[in-house]
């Protein structure tokens, strides 16, 4: 039986829909523990030595929502699309105000 990790409906609802893996309408993560498992794979293929053990490392790390990467990773990650997984863009300069920021 897999635990259930959702406390809400929406928080199920936000995994669901942003992070869950599908393809072609498919769903191919079956709970939040295998969305763990495929982005600790991809993580892991990086690495020149031990990628197994460093799956695992990844693994643990992100079971039980210990640490939860930025949404392009948990999206992206082991999807097989061509995505990037960086959250950060450069967007020049922001006047630090109410303003600045709604303009930018």
């Amino acid at each position: 039986m897999t635990a259930e990790y959702f406390t809400t409906p929406l928080s199920r609802m936000i995994w669901d829909t942003r992070y869950r893996y599908r393809d072609s309408g498919i769903v191919l993560d079956k709970d939040v523990d295998a969305s763990w498992r495929r982005v600790a794979h991809a993580l892991a293929t990086v690495e020149a030595r031990a990628q197994d053990g460093w799956e695992e490392a990844f693994y643990q790390l992100l079971a039980d929502f210990r640490f939860l990467p930025a949404g392009r990773i948990m999206a992206g990650a082991g999807s097989g699309h061509r995505v990037t997984l960086f959250n950060c863009f450069v967007m020049g300069g922001i006047e630090d105000s109410m303003e600045g920021i709604f303009t930018a």
